[in-house]
């Protein structure tokens, strides 16, 4: 069972990149990891100053992250405090089986976070994740990519796989990502139901087999995917009509 989204965290999650070779990329890396929430970089064996010029200024605001960077002499030691360890990698082989896309590591990894830390293993930009360094991982994450340029930059392979993470720890706790919130069942039937009366009233619909064009507007009406302002707004637009038709019955002879 999926813990609740509340007990979820971002900051148990850690990156490490393996001996990174260029400040540009960590820079990156950090800028990333600030975007989508995470905080917890671990550089194993850099070659490259990850505190240099390069690196801050592609780090823009965070540059904080770079100063927090914890150094480890090998992949072994930076996984230590780690319970799960998901390496990034496009090797394929008999005892590599069962990858996860970014997205399915994410729902993977996410519940694990309740307990203890888990880490997301990003390899060298020349040649990624030695054998010896997979093996110290539990899973693997591979990204769907063109057989005509398979690798990826490094920092935009971790770009995706945090920003994957952060969007689906999003959805468990219920935010839309820009995405409106649909309105009720209940409440479209309201609306459907006024929407009846009033074009019944003023004879756009037949009374007698109302539901035949009324059918017609529900797959509109469905097709846009209403939400509950947009619901109100007609029933505001209802209401109006059903004023106006009252006020014109008030001045026909007989009325």
């Amino acid at each position: 069972m999926t813990p609740p989204p509340d007990n979820l965290s971002l900051q148990n999650i850690a990156v490490v990149l393996v001996e990174p070779q260029g400040p540009l990329n960590i820079g990156s890396v950090c800028r990333a990891m600030m975007n989508f929430g995470f905080s917890d970089l671990r550089l194993v064996n850099p070659t490259a100053d990850h505190r240099a010029e390069e690196a801050r200024w592609m780090a823009v605001k965070a540059g904080s992250l770079l100063d927090r960077a914890r150094i480890f002499p090998d992949l072994a030691a930076a996984l230590a405090d780690c319970q799960l360890a998901l390496g990034t990698t496009r090797r394929f082989g008999k005892y590599r089986e069962e990858f996860f896309h970014p997205d399915e590591a994410a729902r993977y990894l996410l519940p694990l976070t309740e307990k203890g830390r888990v880490a997301l293993v990003f390899g060298r930009e020349d040649k990624g994740l030695l054998t010896a360094e997979l093996d110290l991982c539990q899973r693997f994450i591979t990204i769907p990519t063109s057989d005509e340029l398979p690798s990826m930059n490094l920092a935009q392979a971790v770009s995706l796989c945090l920003y994957e993470t952060a969007k689906t720890l999003g959805e468990l706790r219920g935010k839309s990502h820009g995405r409106k919130k649909l309105a009720s069942g209940s409440v479209l039937e309201g609306m459907y139901s006024h929407m009846k009366r009033t074009l019944v009233d003023i004879e756009f619909l037949d009374a007698q087999n109302p539901e035949h064009i009324l059918r017609s507007f529900r797959r509109i009406l469905g097709r846009s995917g209403l939400n509950d302002r947009e619901v109100r707004i007609l029933h505001g637009m209802f209401r109006s009509i059903d004023w106006v038709n009252s006020e014109r019955r008030k001045k026909l002879p007989g009325e």
